[in-house]
């Protein structure tokens, strides 16, 4: 089944990697004087909330005609994007100097509106031939005032365009606010705005193809690089130093162990057996809740493989800055195609273990991940629609997220189920099961289950708590991450790691005669994704200005379900390497 699915998963991929470059180069549009270029306002928000956005039109901004809202695809539309036709025209090569965009009168309760996103830090955000325009809607004045009763508040009203053009095509664009045109709104009273702006082109040498490079710029200077390389070298060492520390101490008491047991098989028979051997009759027993254990591994394959796709997305360029939508679609479209993984895996190994009832294991793995984040995203799009900000999703769209589950994730997942039943593969144990399992001996404190989560979690986590700042600034603020080749090698040395620590914890659990390994190496494989959680903590008071119950809801809330994807990611990668490690160590002694 997965040899069938990939072919169908890499030709999707390919057919959405054709669809975004398409839509981006849909703008690629050749302009002779005089032609309107399309400019859309997008949305507002407060600086520091970056989830917290709402239409343009939701202030009281004047228009100077019908408004129309520009179509969005799918991922636009999960970005929170909702493009409606700008006020200002900015006709190619038409220079404009103060030109009246439109008027408005503003009632007090306008004005009062307008104060209060002004106190907020409210940014507003434009596309002009699809390139990114951003600028803050007015001005806080607090020089000399200790009281807040005696700031005085304005209102930006007129807009300074420079566009930078190469032949026939937009190249760049830049808008700046006339800091003494404003209006004043500290007072409630009503007030008279003329919304201005100035248009001035001018010629540039940047050819069209690398219009997009002005934003990824700032993510590769020289001391962000420095930055990025020193983690990564930091995680290297780190990492080096203790996984070879680690390796030599497990490489040197394994072939002991080996030479030790060979030794006493040809001494007397009837010598008492003592470490890992001593469990050989039970090290292979099947776990208890052995279907959600396959759930588990079921639902944390397809998110690696969806990871991993990701990455190649993005490392061949497909993620480039304000590709809006594009990483939203593919992380909706891939995992819909994996389901078939999910179902494969979960149902085959469920299967291994002997366990019968595999179609209520079938539904279990398809709601381990889903489940949590229906949940998740029902409340915060309650929220959203509350505070009608862009985040609340429109019915289509939710239609449309319902059908792709229905019509593709659903039906593959049920194959994969299938095929996976029917594979008929037997669980490859090396030595026989006895029939009443051993008595585990009482064990110290720092060998239970939640110290040993904490030892596995740590490790991995280090190699990654610099990165993490970078990624949580760009998704969280308004940073741009696009050094994604950095990332996937921090993403191979979290894999390692994850997979080196949770067999050497999982073979000292095993040396001190504790056989209930299976669940133990999942939790501790997946124990990172805590880490990362608890990250998001110290991310949220002490590196942010976040604040207000929306934003707090939807950062903790989606971050959630990351780190729970993490967890179950982490957690099958830490089982397999587990299970590898103890089938190959019992296959190299003699079992009874």
């Amino acid at each position: 089944m997965e040899v069938k699915l990939v072919p169908c998963l890499v030709v999707s991929i390919l057919i959405l990697c054709n669809v975004t470059h398409v839509r981006s180069d849909a703008s690629n549009h050749r302009y002779k004087v005089g032609d309107g270029v399309p400019l859309y306002v997008n949305k507002v928000g407060p600086f520091h909330n970056p989830s917290e956005t709402y239409r343009y039109f939701d202030l009281p901004f004047c228009s100077s005609g019908p408004t129309k809202d520009k179509k969005e695809a799918l991922g636009e539309l999960l970005n929170g994007d909702r493009l409606v036709t700008a006020p200002y025209k900015l006709d190619f090569l038409n220079d404009k100097d103060s030109e009246i965009a439109c008027k408005n009168k503003l009632t007090k309760e306008q004005v009062a509106q307008f104060r209060e996103a002004v106190s907020k830090d409210y940014y507003f955000q434009m596309y002009y031939d699809d390139l990114p325009i951003w600028g803050f809607i007015g001005k806080v004045e607090k020089e000399g005032k200790n009281d807040p009763s005696e700031y005085k508040y304005y209102l930006f009203k007129h807009l300074h365009f420079t566009i930078f053009y190469n032949k026939d095509r937009v190249i760049e664009i830049t808008a700046l606010s006339d800091q003494k045109n404003v209006v004043e709104l500290t007072e409630n009273k009503e007030v008279n705005v003329e919304f201005m702006y100035s248009v001035k082109w001018k010629e540039t040498e940047i050819p069209f193809e690398k219009r997009m490079e002005k934003y990824s710029q700032s993510s590769s200077l020289p001391h962000h690089l420095e930055i990025h390389w020193f983690s990564i070298i930091n995680s290297c060492v780190t990492v080096l130093l203790l996984t070879g520390f680690l390796a030599t101490i497990l490489m040197r008491v394994l072939k002991n162990d080996f030479v030790k047991y060979a030794h006493d098989e040809e001494s007397a028979e009837d010598q008492e057996e003592t470490g890992w051997k001593y469990i050989h009759g039970d090290v292979f027993r099947y776990p208890k809740y052995k279907s959600v254990l396959a759930a588990a591994v079921g639902s944390g394959t397809p998110l690696f493989t969806l990871t991993i796709f990701i990455f190649l997305l993005a490392l061949v360029g497909v993620f480039y800055p304000y590709n809006r939508g594009a990483l939203f679609t593919a992380l909706v479209v891939i995992y819909a195609l994996t389901a078939g993984i999910a179902g494969y895996t979960a149902s085959s190994f469920f299967c291994q273990l002997e366990g019968t009832n595999w179609v209520r294991n079938l539904l279990l793995t398809g709601g381990l991940f889903c489940g949590p984040l229906l949940i998740t995203f029902s409340f915060l799009n309650t929220v959203a629609i509350t505070y009608s900000a862009t985040a609340a999703l429109p019915f289509g769209t939710i239609v449309v997220i319902f059908l792709i589950w229905a019509l593709v994730t659903t039906p593959l997942l049920v194959l994969g189920g299938i095929a996976g039943k029917n594979s008929k593969a037997e669980f490859q144990a090396p030595c026989r099961t006895t029939k009443y399992p051993r008595e585990i001996p009482l064990l110290p404190w720092y060998r239970k289950t939640l110290p040993q989560m904490a030892m596995a979690g740590f490790l991995p986590f280090s190699a990654i708590y610099i990165e993490l700042y970078y990624i949580f600034a760009s998704v969280w603020g308004h940073r741009i991450y696009t050094i994604y080749s950095i990332l996937f090698i921090v993403f191979i040395i979290l894999l390692i790691v994850t997979a080196f620590i949770t067999v050497a914890l999982t073979y000292f659990q095993l040396a001190a005669e504790d056989h209930e390994w299976w669940w133990r190496s999942f939790l501790c494989g997946g124990s990172t994704g805590l880490f990362i959680y608890g990250y998001c903590l110290y991310y949220y008071f002490a590196r942010s200005d976040m604040s207000g119950f929306r934003q707090t809801s939807f950062f903790f809330g989606y971050m959630a379900c990351v780190c729970y994807g993490f967890f179950l990611m982490l957690g099958s990668i830490g089982f397999r390497a587990s299970l590898f490690f103890v089938r190959h160590i019992y296959r190299s002694i003699k079992c009874e």
